[in-house]
This record gives C-alpha cells, sequence and structure tokens, in this order.
C-alpha cells in the first residue's frame, strides 16, 4: 500500500455575536499559516497552534509511512463574528490547495463549531460543503471540534467522523487530534460509518459545563462520562467510534443551539440508539444548567476574609469578561471594587489594554504615572477608569505556556507590563488572552502562591492552569457585567431556537422514535 496522502486544513474560532467583527490581523495574532510552514510549526515543541493538528501529525508521523498534503490553518482568539471577505479568501485558498493537491486519500480538519462570518452562520458547514463538492462523496474526511461546537447538521452529514473534546477545561486537545488520525487509519483500511445527532432545547451557560472529577457541578460532564462508558459496553462496544457530546456556545446565536450528542459508529442502528440515550440522560439533568454566581458586593466581602492568615487565599473568576469567550479582557468592574475596598496582596490580570501597555513601558519600571485604562473605547462594558499606578515589571514578547489550555504553546503576549496599583498588582498585555496560565504572572516574577486574592478574566481555563494553587472550593465567579455573562437571559437573542432552557422558563422535548 502507498502511503495515505492527506490533506490538513483548519478554521477555529469562537464567535460570540455580540463582539466586535474579527480580521484577518486577530488571526495573523494567533495562527494564520499554510503549506510546509504549518507543518513545521505542528511538529515543534512549542507550536504556536493549539494542539489538535500537532496530536493528528504525531499520531499519523508515529504510525508509519504517509505524505501530509497542508493547506492553511487559520485560528484566533475567540472574537465577534469573521469577516465575510476574509473568510472567502480563505476559502479561495482551501479550494485552489485542494484542485491543485491531485490525489489525496483522505482529509483532516481542525474545526471550532461555533464559528460565524458576518454574512454566514454556519462557516464550518460552508467549508465542508465545498470540500465535499472539489473531492467527491468517497474521500474520508474527519474533523476535530471543540466541545463548544453548535452543531448544524452540515457539520455531521459531510464527515465521515465527528471528534468533540472531552475535558473543559480543555487540556485534551492533542489527544483528540491524536483520536483522528486513528480514526482516519480505520477509513483508510476500509471501515464505513454512519454518524447520528440529538440536539435538546438546553443552552447551558458556560459555567454549567466542567467536566472534571473534582469539579464540584457538572451534570455535563456526567453526559461525557456516560458516552465513554456506553461505548465500551455491549451492545456497542466495537460498533462505535467517537462519542461526542457537545455542550454549544450561547453567544454565537444560532439556529441550531443547543446540547448535541454526536456519535459515529458504524451502523445507523448503533449510532442512533446511543446518541438517544445521552440525550436523554441530559434531559433528565435539565434543570441542573442553571448558573450560580456570586455578587460583586459578596465577592468583596470574600476578598476581605483573606486578610485574616488562617483562611484560604481565594481566586475571584471575571466570567463576564473572558477573552476566551469573545470579551474584551478590559471591563473594571471588579478592579474598581476591590480598590475601593482596599484589598491588598492582590493579583489581576490579564487587562487587555495595547495604549496603556505602550505607555507604561515608555515610562519604564519604577516610574508611577496615571494610568488610563480604556482609553480607546471598546464595547460598552469597557468604561474609561484612570488611577495612579506603578510600572513593577516588564515581560518578553512571547512565552511559553506552562500549564492548562496553553500547555507548551508559544504565547505572543505583544507588550506585557505588571503595574502596581495600592496593593494590587495588575498585568496589561498587548495581545488579547483569557487568564488560563499562570505563566501570564510569572513571566513578571509574580508569585501566585504568596498572593492572598487573585482576579483572573477567564471563565473556566483557569481552573487547568491554576489548580496547583486553589482548589475548587476556593473559586468564585463573579456576576459582573460583561460580554460573556453567563446569565443567558441578559442578552438579545435572535436567531436561537425557542424556547430553551434556562433561557426560557420551561421547553418541551420529546425523544425520537
Amino acid at each position: 500500500m502507498t502511503a495515505p496522502r492527506i490533506a490538513l486544513l483548519g478554521f477555529s474560532i469562537e464567535c460570540n455575536r455580540f463582539a466586535p467583527v474579527a480580521t484577518q490581523a486577530d488571526f495573523e495574532a494567533r495562527t494564520l499559516m499554510g503549506g510546509a510552514a504549518m507543518l513545521t510549526n505542528a511538529r515543534l515543541p512549542a507550536p504556536s497552534m493549539l494542539g489538535e493538528m500537532p496530536g493528528f501529525v504525531a499520531d499519523m508521523d508515529a504510525a508509519g509511512a504517509w505524505e501530509p498534503v497542508p493547506s492553511l490553518l487559520a485560528m484566533a482568539e475567540p472574537n465577534g463574528p469573521v469577516e465575510a471577505a476574509f473568510f472567502g479568501r480563505m476559502m479561495e485558498s482551501w479550494k485552489a490547495d485542494l484542485t491543485a493537491a491531485g490525489h489525496l486519500d483522505g482529509v483532516y480538519c481542525v474545526l471550532h463549531g461555533a464559528g460565524l462570518t458576518t454574512e454566514d452562520d454556519d462557516p464550518e458547514g460552508t467549508l465542508l460543503a465545498m470540500i465535499r463538492r472539489v473531492l467527491g462523496n468517497d474521500i474520508p474526511v474527519v474533523a476535530s471540534y471543540d466541545l463548544h461546537a453548535n452543531v448544524s447538521a452540515a457539520n455531521v452529514d459531510l464527515v465521515n467522523a465527528y471528534v468533540g473534546y472531552r475535558t473543559n477545561p480543555h487540556l485534551d486537545m492533542r489527544e483528540r487530534g491524536a483520536e483522528s488520525a486513528q480514526i482516519m487509519r480505520q477509513l483508510l483500511a476500509g471501515t464505513k460509518t454512519c454518524l447520528a445527532s440529538i440536539r435538546l432545547p438546553i443552552v447551558p451557560p458556560t459555567v454549567t459545563m466542567l467536566t472534571g472529577p473534582s469539579a464540584p457541578h457538572r451534570p455535563y460532564g456526567e453526559l461525557i462520562d456516560l458516552g465513554q462508558r456506553r461505548m465500551r459496553e455491549a451492545p456497542y462496544a466495537g460498533r462505535v467510534l467517537n462519542v461526542s457530546v457537545m455542550g454549544g456556545f450561547a453567544f454565537a446565536d444560532t439556529p441550531f443551539n443547543g446540547l448535541t450528542a454526536v456519535v459515529t459508529a458504524t451502523d445507523k442502528a448503533a449510532a442512533q440508539a446511543l446518541a438517544r440515550e445521552i440525550a436523554e440522560a441530559g434531559w433528565a439533568r435539565r434543570d441542573q444548567f442553571r448558573p450560580s454566581l456570586t455578587s460583586l458586593d459578596d465577592a468583596v466581602a470574600l476578598a476581605k476574609t483573606t486578610e485574616d492568615p488562617a483562611t484560604p487565599a481565594l481566586v475571584f473568576a471575571d466570567v463576564a469578561d473572558n477573552p476566551g469567550g469573545g470579551g474584551r479582557g478590559n471591563t473594571m468592574w471588579i478592579l474598581e471594587a476591590f480598590l475601593k475596598a482596599g484589598i491588598r496582596d492582590a493579583l489581576a490580570g490579564v487587562i487587555h489594554d495595547p495604549a496603556l501597555a505602550t505607555e507604561a513601558r515608555l515610562h519604564g519600571v519604577g516610574k508611577t504615572f496615571a494610568a488610563r485604562f480604556n482609553r480607546d473605547g471598546g464595547d460598552e462594558f469597557s468604561k474609561p477608569f484612570e488611577v495612579q499606578a506603578t510600572v513593577r515589571a516588564l515581560a518578553p514578547q512571547f512565552l511559553r505556556g506552562r500549564r492548562g489550555i496553553y500547555a507548551n504553546n508559544t504565547l505572543d503576549i505583544g507588550i506585557g507590563v505588571a503595574l502596581d496599583i495600592a496593593g494590587i498588582t495588575v498585568v496589561v498585555l498587548g495581545n488579547r488572552y483569557q487568564c488560563a496560565d499562570p505563566v501570564f504572572f510569572e513571566a513578571f516574577g509574580l508569585d501566585i502562591a504568596a498572593a492572598r486574592v487573585v482576579v483572573v478574566k477567564s471563565r473556566g481555563h483557569f481552573r487547568g492552569g491554576f489548580d496547583e494553587f486553589f482548589l475548587h472550593e476556593h473559586v468564585v465567579e463573579v456576576d459582573a457585567p460583561g460580554l460573556t455573562s453567563p446569565i443567558l437571559s441578559r442578552f438579545a437573542w435572535r436567531h436561537m431556537p425557542r424556547p430553551v432552557l434556562p433561557i426560557d422558563a420551561s421547553a418541551e422535548w420529546t425523544p425520537p422514535a
């Protein structure tokens, strides 16, 4: 058998319909590369791209001879809908590459599933449809997805295997890339697959979707565990290749929002039966997908308790301004409240404010100046705030992620500064990231273990990076304003199917026959 020729490509961005439009520059700031450069980066010890493509390439490399045919990989920090003209140019590039590739034996796609463009609610489906038009229906196509994917019919119907993340915080991206490679080899050997999916009228708020065994509230994790256990038991063992339970991303606001079970199997009956079993289990847990947050006033009171050295240190999650969900990473609600309350021995980050970071670097370490946050605006939540600050430290432009979702990734933070503000050290970056890795503080020489209070702009991925410092019971999820508030009733939904839980008081669902 000749070495299989596998095309490699990807489009991965989580789009918040309420956030500013994503442009080519947003992808260039993270990962926008094609051809040999993409393949080289995937094989680096610390690639700039996230783990799916490196995992796929490494597993294929280890399994034997193959010929990768790299096209274009586009990944960006979560943002608003992608500019349609830029997505159109990428479509032209993908199409030209696939047309010029000659004979191909398979295609691997790194997708997200919660993408949008300014003109398309399902760009992943649009990309898959183009692949089928160019290559036909006989070639195996395997796609991996973030577990926050909103599952359209095209996302399922146009692939031979659907592979979703299983962990939230996301710690298994490289493993899911490797699993995609293993399924690809089964398909190349002649395995035929059938896919089934069932969507529920449940749109889980982001904070209700934890999966770790130690998480305090994990109805979603229980569904993932159920799928993994049942696929290895009778009557599914040997018939089911993959079970993916997709929680979805509410803020994309699409016609296909909703918690969805997707099963890839060797026969339709097994795929349908297991998808139904998981959906029924999800519906039985429907009342558990309601967020419980801590008010800002109560968060201040909890922060004050840490002044007693006998009490544990606490980490406060600014879940409503999560850059990992399209938040701008620059709201001041918690920082202002903590400063007003005199909270000390605290770290806060990471704030995205290129203008402030640039000015602070020009002043230099040790200089005190009037720090003006959000001077350039942003969104309705990006309120200007001015305070005296002293430049404490600078960081290099490129960091290597240490833990969690960014582990062993090369991170381009732009200009990075740490500012001392009345007992709170605030990290400000030129490039937007969620604070999911301790390296965002450690790069400035800051000691997280010595802090009594840590504020992170992150919804949940910080749990995978900061778990060496804080147990789940020491996490406080704060209810503050922002583009990613888990209180979904605060948003003006236009496209989401209604009624859905927990936005609406009630919803109905009947299992399919």
